[in-house]
């Protein structure tokens, strides 16, 4: 084992040790593959109507004077587009901004729940209390301290605005037009009084879906300190269990949310570590 496999080995047993929410295990980050949630920045990136997008503007590339390539951007960024997290000052008065986020919440074992079936026919549709029940049938229950990651199969529609919001008008009145899944209240509320759940995810573009006037699940989530992925990529590379997550933002001080790199670690004993997009 290399020293970085080593190290990240090392990381993730201490935070095993200071988290006891979550049950220990050792995973052998030398056999496996790395899978990454995240979308990249760009022009394209999608965000809510009323936000400004991605800007990137050029400061300088090209060859120096002193006859070196050199390059350098500046960048403009709204908390809340492409895949990024929610902290929960964003819905909750008094709770956790960004930076106060604790570790254990945002690198934990992954739990996959697919419902891209129901949304496929349903753009509206809402994950239920019912849905996390079926996966605890088949899968077990889920573990306290878990990163609950619901797959709706709408990170296949990016970076297309109609198809993945269901509207590509901006401003204030494009509110009323978006159509995508979501989590629904009483889902949230289960989780957050019968699993202890240390985060939660999903691949559109809020925890709510589209139509919703009241934001209930993220009142409901963050008002517990339950922060939340959203824009998330490659769900479904994941298997419903048994991946490592980690989700680390942008550090920034007192912010409702910020840019989100989130990859997962899934084991596999028969191969060599991979990386995957």
């Amino acid at each position: 084992m290399n020293l970085a496999i080593s190290s990240l080995v090392a990381l993730w047993l201490s935070l095993l040790a200071v988290t006891p929410r979550v049950s220990a295990q050792v995973i052998d980050l030398s056999a496996g593959r790395w899978v990454d949630l995240s979308h990249d920045y760009a022009e394209d990136t999608l965000y809510w109507p009323t936000a400004d997008g991605f800007r990137k503007e050029t400061v300088f590339e090209g060859h120096t004077e002193g006859g070196w390539y050199y390059t350098a951007y500046n960048v403009c960024t709204a908390e809340h587009g492409g895949t990024h997290i929610d902290a929960p000052v964003h819905f909750a008065e008094g709770r956790q901004s960004v930076d106060q986020i604790p570790f254990y919440r945002l690198i934990a074992p992954a739990v996959v729940i697919d419902v891209g079936a129901a949304s496929a026919a349903d753009p509206d549709y809402q994950a239920s209390e019912e849905d996390i029940r079926a996966w605890e049938e088949s899968h077990g229950r889920i573990p306290q301290g878990a990163i609950v990651l619901f797959n709706t199969g709408f990170a296949n529609r990016w970076p297309e605005a109609e198809s993945y919001m269901g509207t590509s008008d901006k401003g204030a009145d494009a509110v009323a037009k978006l159509h995508f899944p979501g989590i629904h209240p009483e889902a949230s509320r289960f989780l957050v009084r019968h699993r202890g759940v240390a985060s939660v995810g999903i691949d559109t573009p809020s925890i709510d879906y589209g139509q919703s006037k009241d934001f209930m699940s993220h009142r409901i989530l963050y008002q517990h300190d339950i922060p939340g992925f959203e824009n998330l990529a490659n769900l479904g590379a994941l298997p419903a269990s048994g991946a490592l997550v980690v989700a680390l933002p942008m550090k920034i001080k007192g912010g409702s949310g910020a840019p989100l790199r989130a990859v997962a670690f899934v084991p596999d004993e028969h191969g060599p570590a991979q990386a995957s997009k």
